[in-house]
């Protein structure tokens, strides 16, 4: 796939699936085999389960994941046990999961392996700063899970990898609206306002941009309809801390309907609203824009579903391209080794 080399500039990248069986870990181990040809030290883990045979949800046959020797990875006690390939631990993690302690090791012979690494963003974002500095490792690739989008955040990895397919919808024209809605969201704009530093350590609450250049917290609670109109009146920006759900995108578009209004999140991955509800804010009140920009690279296909049902991979591939302005590939297709 010819992204591979956009790819290689970035330190870390996170590869998300619209849904199960949208190729999500055949995905992974093209980027394992394409990018062991390039001399890059790797480091891998998954923020769920990930190289089974059988999904234990489903029950349908799963891809496995294989790895090379010198790979540098991240997954639970049990599944370490489990492992087809022989490695050195390299660290134990402190907190204990319901799978043991989270083991960070380096292959020393290629086979196969299930990973099942640290859950938290937080624990997360430590792994990664761990491999980087204390083992070198040049690119973290991060397996995500099934509807979890915030090992995706920028605030995590430096670039996204999404997976889409027919697994997601049989219908291409809504297979393609739902995948163009969030690589939508994945471009959404880098806002020109600087948010003071000491509205970063909360995980909820609203504050305002006024006109007279102040910035003040309008609500920290848990019942956002409180918020008063009177103080929305000289407001020219908001500023939402934590999820930005349909309850309260739709508060916020009811309180200043008629303004033009700038809507701030953090990143991407705080969105929890509707495409509908989406579209009606933007179209009627004013844009929605981030503190922190993501970086799509790819968008990758699986035509085929579950239940053997196959789309056309060529409209597929051509609609969601001029949907998105996005490269996208079909990740089963001959000839991407070359």
């Amino acid at each position: 796939m010819p992204f591979i080399d956009e790819l290689l500039i970035y330190d870390s990248v996170s590869i998300v699936g619209l849904e199960k069986n949208t190729g999500k870990t055949e995905c992974l181990n093209y980027l394992l085999r394409r990018i062991d040809s390039v001399d890059k030290k790797l480091a891998i883990t998954s923020v769920g389960l990930d190289g089974e045979r059988i999904d234990q949800v489903t029950g349908t046959a799963k891809p496995e994941i294989f790895l090379r020797e010198g790979v540098i990875f991240a997954t639970s006690e049990k599944h370490f046990k489990q492992n087809a390939l022989h490695a050195e631990i390299l660290d134990l993690s402190e907190s204990h999961g319901s799978l043991g302690r989270v083991v960070t090791a380096r292959s020393i012979t290629s086979g196969k392996i299930i990973l099942s690494g640290p859950s938290s963003t937080s624990e997360l974002k430590e792994w990664m700063e761990t491999v980087r500095f204390k083992y070198r490792a040049d690119i973290c690739i991060i397996d995500g899970a099934l509807s979890r989008m915030s090992q995706a955040s920028p605030a995590v990895s430096s670039a996204i990898i999404l997976t889409t397919g027919a697994a997601l919808s049989l219908n291409i024209n809504n297979l393609v609206f739902r995948s163009a809605f969030v690589v939508n969201l994945i471009r959404l704009p880098k806002t020109d306002r600087v948010v003071p530093e000491f509205s970063e350590g909360s995980s909820r609450g609203i504050w305002l941009f006024k006109k007279d250049g102040q910035f003040c917290e309008i609500y920290s609670g848990n019942n956002p309809d409180s918020i008063s109109k009177d103080i929305l009146t000289d407001a020219v920006a908001v500023f939402v801390g934590g999820a930005l759900t349909d309850r309260l995108l739709k508060k916020i578009k009811g309180d200043f309907n008629g303004l033009d209004i700038e809507l701030i999140i953090r990143d991407f991955t705080r969105i929890f609203a509707s495409e509908r509800n989406v579209f009606e804010f933007t179209r009627d009140i004013g844009k929605i824009s981030v503190l922190q920009k993501s970086k799509l690279v790819a968008i990758c296909v699986n035509p085929l579903a579950p239940n053997g049902a196959r789309l056309d991979s060529t409209r597929l591939c051509d609609e969601l391209r001029a949907a998105t302005g996005y490269p996208v590939y079909d990740i089963f297709k001959d000839g991407y080794e070359n």
